[in-house]
């Protein structure tokens, strides 16, 4: 049975199997001003019709779907044009068309007004439908690029408004300004953007507005600041090009950098960054009595060659790199670590440390980087890890669509995956002990490059072609690597490639100054730029410079004047949360509490299977989460946010505050252990016969690195006198200590 004739019809004209005539429509290649991929598509993006809560939804809305972001023309052509038999559309009469009823709210939308009846976006989609709903699809504008300008603004008061302008160019050289067909999606609650592109400033502070045009998306910058006409520079003199940068920045924005951090606060910062622990009383004083001017130079690079810094480096590795028992057995979790560990001692570039976590293959007990692949069992596992540590760049949205923030596509999500496919396991054997629990494995298993695989596009419906990120050409099995094979071959191309220095510089700046220039540290894009470009690419290039030595960026870093600043805000730079005017205080991780506790006290944690003695940060891997396997300790570490290893990303490893933690601390049965234990430092105290302002002093340099107040120094002396004994009032004293801020948090 055929359609209605007037449906029929339409049908045809989508098709373009009407041929115009005198005064007729014109059919589809017919000469129009409005194009459908250039024009249409963008009209769908701006009004927000295609975004992921509307009709770009996975299943669209009320029967009507279309790509995510304008991502498939050809299907969006389709649904709008034939779907419904062609019901969203009427070429004989444009204005009963439901597409633009709908989208003006003459006719119920849940969706609501999108724009209104005398709009551009009106009479150019109702231009497209009278025309007959011709799909450019081989004469289409090809977008090039995208210009913004500016890329950056900072408006002093009295100025609250700034104008963005954007001009598209197409592969033509033909360039269109197209301002006020942008979408203009601010970032920050202090800004507001018009549709014609004016930046108005809600309230003071930074902001980044995204501009997208079609495929298209580039990012700017806005700082609205105060006027502070008392303002005057007070910052030190620079220590190097991280400060120059750093003050440069703070300068334009009218923000002063707080004072230098007082010596006992930096160096428990220092000890608590580089070795995961506080110093000892005698260390602590030692560094307060120095009166050389090149102190803290001289205490970062004694620090580095201490064996608690590869032990608490190999740490934040462990985390990314996936080291725990169920995957990798428990055997293989500590040669894997023992192995990131010795790399860090032995000063292996870090160029070197990627190539041969990327490269390894052989048995994961004799070659220990081999469990990099064991971790990451699957071709999609293993390029989602190697891109987001490496290369900091997030392709799980491109899974199933284009990424809506970023420039990668479906064929290079899967493509890059493809560059995996022939990395296979052999399991020797499996051990298991859980036989419920798939994800265990328990003996020695050996990675192999195997002579066939692939990975299916879902989108083709065929094997995607072997491809590096960012790259047009294919990476063929067999000729990868006239030396090897595609794992020799990603191995080689990525730690050249300009993204991999500056992510390894942005992790390092992560851990020691709290946030990243780039945060996420591991969401690299246009759209999520740096706080300091040119510091980012000035550590990036130094890295390089400078054989990928971890040890010279952290240097750089902890001897730099901005690392040594108070966390005391002044008058200038309260609100400031990511230029580094002050220091970012934030909890001690869970490792670092738990070692810095026991410690302070004097005793030792539980670590079934560990030697006397052993540190949480030294700990390979992550506690088995079974019954009755659990002791204080692991409950301790899970409160305060251990992650499990199950993820590639620093995200897993929790910051955040919990009333769990409060009760952990205050009555904790990891901390009441420690604080009874007879022979702990309470002992030795209680039984030393020292006055008790000498006992005060002692325990506050090893609780808190710093000596008490003549008032902590009354109090001391007031409790003493009403305890029943003096163990009793040290327990007391340590318990009060131990749950302080200055001992909880990193300052």
């Amino acid at each position: 049975m055929f359609p209605a004739p007037r449906t029929f019809l339409r049908a045809l004209l989508a098709a373009g199997m009407v041929v115009a005539a005198a005064g007729a429509v014109p059919a589809v290649g017919a000469t129009n001003d409005v194009s459908f991929r250039r024009d249409v598509m963008q009209i769908l993006n701006r009004a927000g019709c295609n975004a992921g809560a509307c009709h770009g939804n996975a299943s669209g809305k009320g029967g009507f779907k279309l790509s995510l972001r304008a991502e498939d023309p050809v299907a969006d052509h389709s649904a709008i044009a034939l779907g419904e038999g062609g019901r969203r559309v009427d070429s004989f009469d444009p204005d009963h068309s439901l597409a633009l009823l709908k989208a003006t709210a003459a006719l119920p939308h849940e969706g609501g007004r999108r724009f209104a009846a005398d709009s551009r976006e009106y009479r150019t989609l109702r231009e497209w439908i009278a025309s007959g709903l011709p799909d450019d699809a081989t004469n289409a504008p090809v977008l090039a690029r995208l210009e913004v300008t500016p890329s950056s603004v900072v408006l002093v008061e009295p100025k609250t408004n700034a104008h963005i302008h954007a001009v598209a160019v197409f592969a033509d050289g033909a360039r269109r300004d197209v301002t006020r067909e942008v979408v203009y999606e601010p970032t920050g609650a202090n800004v507001r953007v018009t549709p014609d592109g004016d930046v108005q400033r809600t309230q003071s502070g930074e902001a980044v507005v995204l501009v997208r045009y079609l495929s298209k998306q580039e990012p700017v910058r806005v700082a609205f600041v105060p006027a502070r006409p008392d303002y005057r520079w007070a910052g030190p003199k620079p220590a190097g090009f991280i400060d120059e940068h750093l003050f440069a920045k703070l300068r334009t924005l009218r923000l002063n950098p707080s004072a230098d951090a007082p010596d006992t606060v930096l160096v428990r910062r220092l000890y608590l960054d580089l070795l995961g622990m506080p110093p000892t009383a005698d260390e602590a004083r030692a560094y307060v009595a120095d009166r050389r001017k090149d102190k803290r130079s001289r205490l970062v690079d004694a620090l580095m060659e201490r064996p608690e810094f590869p032990e608490f480096w190999a740490l934040k590795w462990a985390d990314l790199l996936r080291v725990e028992e169920r995957a990798l057995d428990r055997k293989g979790m500590v040669v894997f670590h023992r192995w990131i560990r010795d790399a860090i001692a032995d000063h292996m570039p870090m160029d070197r440390f990627a190539r041969e976590l990327v490269s390894a293959r052989g048995s994961t007990y004799a070659n220990p980087p081999a469990n990099f692949h064991r971790a990451n069992r699957t071709p999609v596992e293993r390029a989602l890890a190697v891109s987001e540590v490496f290369l900091g760049t997030r392709l799980t949205c491109a899974q199933c669509h284009n990424h809506p923030f970023d420039h990668w596509s479906q064929d290079d999500y899967h493509d890059w995956a493809a560059v995996f496919a022939r990395v296979n396991t052999k399991v020797l054997r499996n051990d298991r002990k859980d036989d419920n629990d798939n994800h265990e494995f328990k003996g020695e298993q050996v990675v192999y490059v195997a002579a066939k695989g692939d990975v299916k596009n879902p989108r083709t419906g065929k094997p995607a072609v072997p491809r590096f990120l960012g790259t047009t050409g294919m990476v063929a099995p067999g000729n990868a690597d006239p030396d090897g094979d595609e794992l020799d071959a990603v191995a080689r191309w990525l730690v050249v490639q300009p993204q991999f220095p500056r992510v390894m510089a942005n992790r390092i700046w992560f851990h020691l100054m709290g946030r990243g220039l780039v945060d996420p540290v591991d969401d690299f894009r246009a759209t999520n730029p740096a706080s300091h470009p040119e510091l980012l690419d000035a550590l990036a290039d130094d890295f390089v410079r400078h054989g990928h030595d971890l040890r010279r960026t952290v240097r750089l870093i902890a001897t730099s004047r901005a690392y040594g600043l108070d966390s005391t805000p002044d008058a200038t730079n309260g609100s400031d949360e990511s230029n580094h005017s002050h220091v970012v205080v934030r909890r001690l991780g869970a490792e670092q509490l738990a070692d810095c506790q026991a410690i302070a006290l004097g005793g030792h944690l539980d670590f079934p299977g560990q030697p006397a003695g052993t540190r949480a940060s030294q700990v390979p891997g992550v506690a088995p989460q079974r019954a009755g396997k659990r002791t204080s300790t692991d409950r301790f570490l899970d409160a305060f946010g251990k992650p499990s290893r199950v993820l590639t990303c620093e995200c897993e490893r929790s910051d955040a505050v919990t009333m769990s933690q409060a009760f952990q601390m205050v009555s904790g049965p990891m901390f009441q252990e420690l604080l009874v234990q007879p022979d702990n430092r309470l002992g030795k105290l209680a039984a030393s016969g020292l006055s008790v302002p000498r006992i005060a002093d002692e325990l506050f340099w090893s609780v808190l690195s710093r000596p008490p107040t003549r008032g902590e120094t009354a109090a001391a002396e007031k409790l003493f006198a009403s305890a029943p004994t003096p163990r009793a009032a040290l327990e007391d004293l340590a318990w009060s200590l131990v749950n302080a801020k200055e001992f909880v948090l990193r300052r």
